[in-house]
């Protein structure tokens, strides 16, 4: 197998951001899906394929084969657990039985998953429980981590659980963070030149500038009102969310980001055409994924993958007992 050159399928794909970091390291997409149809328009004015749609409705004997399997699946809450329809049925009624469907019958070599950070404690413990376990009964090993996009390179608060799986026994490590140096500032992703259109009201601007928890904050910094209605600067955003009001994150308390700002902070690069409007692409970079997280997972696995396959099941270690990974 020839890991340089990999096939993946894009489930759940939204605006293709798994995507993106996987074709950074060499790999093919071969089949995209995405319900939503606002985010099939942006998909594909950036990659020239509209994705195929629910994919309740499709087969798998339908999709294309392939190595890697990606998507940031939605999660909906495994309402039958604890009830007595049994094991077989626990993930019935919820996408992530999509998911599993699929692996069973295509069997590609590995898997990533992402979803929010809360999937591990759902139910206690026992919705990731169900994943896990349905995951390694298709004969995968699984590995799981929190990542947090700040760590990767983008001012950005994102902390999600990225679910990695390999069909042979690979021995795989999350790629480590990145040294703060070189790691991009707010100033770095921000406009210079900025639309009167982004500016909020002045009377917005002052009850906001009358609650911020430190009125000497260095600028550029980006605040966050919480449910209390307190208002916390950051070097850095919180996390972009898909439903939240229009003025939750504001730019040194005067303007929203811009779209072009919004997709910086998910590391997508600024050839990405944006399409739609303003709320449209909110909700789509709310939604999203940061790239440069995902590009480094899938620098470790494709490394892995390659090493189980000039090392089988010996792969060498270093002195901590983690596997040694080769460029």
């Amino acid at each position: 197998m020839d890991w340089n050159d990999f096939k993946f399928i894009d489930l759940f794909a939204g605006i293709g951001g798994i995507r993106l970091g996987f074709e950074s390291v060499g790999g093919r997409c071969v089949f995209s899906s995405e319900f939503d149809e606002d985010a099939c328009k942006t998909y594909e004015a950036n990659f020239h394929e509209h994705p195929s749609g629910d994919i309740t409705k499709i087969a798998a004997s339908d999709i294309p084969d392939f190595d890697i399997l990606l998507g940031g699946f939605p999660c909906q809450a495994f309402s039958i657990i604890g009830k007595k329809e049994g094991f077989s049925n626990e993930t019935c009624g919820t996408l992530f039985f999509e998911i599993e469907r699929i692996l069973k019958e295509k069997k590609p070599r590995a898997f990533l998953l992402e979803n929010v950070k809360n999937l591990k404690s759902h139910d206690n413990g026992n919705t990731y429980k169900v994943i896990r376990t349905h995951l390694q009964c298709l004969g995968y090993n699984v590995y799981e981590s929190v990542l947090n996009s700040l760590d990767y390179g983008v001012p950005q608060k994102r902390e999600r659980i990225y679910i990695v799986g390999f069909m042979d026994n690979v021995s795989f490590r999350f790629p480590e963070a990145i040294p703060v140096a070189e790691r991009k500032s707010l100033s770095d992703i921000l406009e210079p030149n900025v639309a009167e259109k982004y500016y909020v009201r002045p009377k917005i601007r002052e009850s906001r500038l009358q609650r911020i928890k430190d009125k000497n904050y260095p600028k550029p910094y980006i605040s966050h009102e919480n449910m209390a209605g307190s208002i916390t600067p950051h070097p850095y955003s919180s996390c972009l969310r898909a439903g939240a009001s229009a003025n939750y994150i504001l730019i040194n308390d005067e303007r929203r980001p811009t779209e072009r700002e919004m997709l910086r902070l998910q590391g997508f690069p600024d050839s990405y055409k944006i399409v739609l409007p303003y709320g449209k692409v909110k909700k789509q970079c709310g939604n999203s994924v940061s790239v440069p997280v995902i590009a480094a997972i899938a620098r470790q696995m494709i490394m892995a993958l390659k090493r189980f396959e000039m090392f089988g099941e010996e792969s060498p270690v270093d002195i901590d007992g983690q596997p040694l990974l080769f460029a």
